[in-house]
C-alpha cells in the first residue's frame, strides 16, 4: 500500500481553497520568488509563507522531523554557499572583502584559501530566505492537501490520466521510501543488528547501511512493478477514467489565483525595473 504524507485535516483558512486553486497560486508565487536576490524583497516572501503556515494549523509534534530535516539542509546549503559560491560576482561588480585567509603551502599549484566577502554573506542570506520560502510552502501544500485528491486535482488542471496518476504517484513516493526505511531498520533491530553502535570510520559506518538500502530499494523496485501490472489488468490509458471526487472551482478560489497573478505580474516589474538583483547595505 502506498504511503502519503502526514495529511492533517481541519477547517483551516488554506484547507477551505480548492486544491487547484492552491497549486496555481503556489507555482505563480515560486516563479515570482526565483526574480529576485533582494534580501529585503525576499524577506517579504518568507513573512508572507510563515503566515500562510501558521494559517493552516499544521501540528509541530507530527511535522517536527520535516521541519527539522528541512532546516538542516537550509543552513547547510547556506554555509556551503557562503564559504565556496561566488554566484554573487555575477550580481555585482565590486566586492567587499571581510575575511582573506591564505595557506602558506600549495598543493599542485593551488594555494588553499578562504576569501569571504560582503557580497558571499548576503548571497548566502538570499539563498537561505529562498529555499526557506520555497521549501516551507512547498510542504505547506503536501501537509494540507487530502492524499484523495492528489489525482484529481492534476487532472482539473486539464492534464491527461497518465500524466494525473503518474503525479499522484510522485507525491507518495517520498513517504512510501520513508515508511520502507522505518520498517526495514525496526526489523534489522528485531534480528539484533545494531546500527548506531560500535566505532569505525565513515566508510565503515556506511557499510553498515547496506542492510537497510538493498532491501528498501528492492522492494522499491518490486512495488512499482506490481503496481504496473495492476495498471495494465484494469486497462488504465486505453480510455478516458473517471474520479472518485469531483472539485469546483469557487469565487474565493478565483480570488487566490488572480491574487497569484497579480503578485507575478509585479514581481515581473520590479525586476525589469531593477530591483531584482543582489542588494548589499552601502
Amino acid at each position: 500500500m502506498l504511503a502519503t504524507w502526514n495529511y492533517q485535516p481541519n477547517n483551516s483558512v488554506v484547507q477551505q481553497f480548492d486544491p487547484r486553486a492552491r497549486l496555481v497560486f503556489l507555482l505563480l508565487f515560486l516563479t515570482s520568488v526565483y526574480l529576485f536576490w533582494d534580501l529585503r524583497i525576499l524577506a517579504l516572501f518568507v513573512l508572507l509563507a510563515l503566515v500562510t503556515v501558521l494559517a493552516a494549523h499544521i501540528s509541530w509534534c507530527e511535522t517536527r522531523r520535516t521541519w527539522l530535516a528541512l532546516g538542516i539542509f537550509i543552513v547547510l546549503y547556506s554555509l556551503i554557499t557562503l564559504f565556496t559560491g561566488q554566484t554573487s560576482l555575477l550580481h555585482v561588480s565590486v566586492v567587499h572583502t571581510i575575511l582573506s585567509f591564505h595557506a602558506s603551502f600549495a598543493v599542485l599549484g593551488w594555494h588553499p584559501g578562504i576569501d569571504l566577502t560582503i557580497e558571499q554573506l548576503f548571497m548566502s542570506l538570499c539563498v537561505f530566505a529562498r529555499i526557506l520560502t520555497i521549501a516551507s510552502m512547498v510542504l505547506l501544500f503536501a501537509f494540507t492537501l487530502d492524499p484523495s485528491l492528489y489525482g484529481v486535482t492534476f487532472r482539473g488542471l486539464g492534464l491527461p490520466d497518465k500524466v494525473a496518476f503518474t503525479l499522484d504517484l510522485t507525491m507518495r513516493f517520498v513517504p512510501s521510501l520513508s515508511r520502507d526505511f522505518a520498517l526495514t531498520t525496526d526489523a534489522q533491530r528485531a534480528r539484533g543488528y545494531e546500527l548506531e553502535g560500535g566505532k569505525g570510520k565513515i566508510v565503515e559506518r556506511m557499510r553498515r547501511l547496506a542492510p537497510l538500502l538493498v532491501p528498501v530499494v528492492v522492494h522499491s523496485l518490486i512495488s512499482a512493478d506490481e503496481l504496473t501490472d495492476a495498471m495494465d489488468l484494469r486497462a488504465f490509458g486505453t480510455h478516458p477514467r473517471t474520479w472518485l471526487h469531483e472539485l469546483h472551482i469557487s469565487r474565493r478560489d478565483q480570488v487566490l489565483i488572480a491574487c497569484g497573478i497579480l503578485l507575478l505580474l509585479a514581481s515581473l516589474a520590479a525586476n525589469l525595473l531593477g530591483y531584482g538583483g543582489l542588494w548589499v547595505p552601502a
